[in-house]
């Protein structure tokens, strides 16, 4: 008997995830919703109005961007929580909430903070990328995309992609192409500028996509489920796990997938290859919100707390 149990030790120790913790923590000003990364500095968009700016080199938060406080439904002033992020080499984008319950939009430039997008237009955005520097999309909760120049202060198009309720869009890294998946669990390429269809991949989740990443032609998500799907080489792998899956992410080359995967906010790095599981990041303490390489071997991961946890893969 005793060797047979030694036997069963040696299989698990051979296939356990190596747990990795975090090399450091940035504490940003409330619960982080969303991060961006560009040339040494991470932007934290946080759920009490506030954009954090940090040097990480000298891990030091270095400025702080405050939107205005809103009125809520009985009158009363609250912090207007921040849910989108986006970056482009003089602005940042910024989509808060609004009074109403719709949602403003904001171009942070030259240390001005201008209102684009009031509440007097009754959008309800999801989530904005900057297409080019002068136009952005946005992605409204009812599955509609908007394309609006930001000179000229008007939109230019609106298409309605499907009824299902938007999940979440991603840019290819050209701009070319969204990608882009709702509550029916199809993944669709449409093109950036004219929003039409380009192609479908088939669902894998059968219920909301939280989140979808793409780099290099492969595409990976994360589902209400349990389920990440990859979709890499016309071929399908499907990971399921025993808890909801809230955030994914892919390195540059496409070369690892990063999973939040458990209900002790654990991260999964993945192996794209061969599908090997080859470490958990452990140490989160509440719901994932964003997982961002940086490079290849460096990402952050933020949740809805006020750590940010950063990591060096081996």
């Amino acid at each position: 008997m005793k060797y047979i149990l030694l036997i069963i030790l040696l299989i698990t120790n051979t296939f356990a995830i190596k747990e990795l913790t975090a090399n450091y923590s940035l504490e940003a000003s409330a619960d982080v919703q969303d991060i961006y990364y560009e040339k040494n500095s991470l932007y934290v968009a946080t759920s009490m109005g506030k954009v954090d700016i940090f040097n990480i080199e000298k891990k030091e938060k270095t400025n702080i961007i405050e939107i205005p406080k809103i009125k809520d439904f009985i009158g009363d002033e609250i912090p207007a929580k921040i849910y989108s992020i986006d970056k482009t080499t003089n602005k940042l984008l910024i989509v808060s909430q609004g009074s109403k319950g719709y949602r403003n939009l904001w171009i942070y430039s030259g240390n001005k903070l201008n209102k684009e997008i009031d509440i007097s237009k009754k959008l309800y955005i999801r989530k904005a990328k900057f297409l080019d520097e002068n136009r952005v999309i946005l992605a409204l909760l009812s599955n509609e995309f908007v394309l609006y120049d930001l000179q000229k202060h008007t939109i230019e198009k609106v298409k309605q992609i499907t009824h299902s309720a938007f999940s979440d869009f991603t840019l290819s890294e050209d701009k070319q192409r969204i990608i882009s998946t709702d509550e029916s669990g199809i993944v669709r390429f449409l093109d950036s500028k004219t929003f039409e269809e380009q192609k479908q991949l088939k669902a894998v989740n059968l219920d909301k996509v939280f989140q979808v990443a793409y780099k290099k032609g492969t595409v990976l998500t994360a589902g209400q489920d349990r389920k990440s799907a990859l979709y890499k080489e016309n071929k399908i792998e499907e990971f399921n796990f025993d808890f909801l899956v809230y955030s994914c992410a892919l390195n540059p080359n496409a070369l690892l997938g990063a999973i939040a995967y458990d209900e002790s906010n654990d991260v999964l790095i993945l192996d794209i290859k061969n599908n090997k599981k080859l470490y958990s990041l452990v140490g989160n303490k509440a719901v994932i919100t964003r997982i961002v390489f940086i490079n290849d071997k460096e990402l952050f991961v933020s949740s809805e707390s006020n750590k940010i946890n950063f990591w060096r893969l081996p």
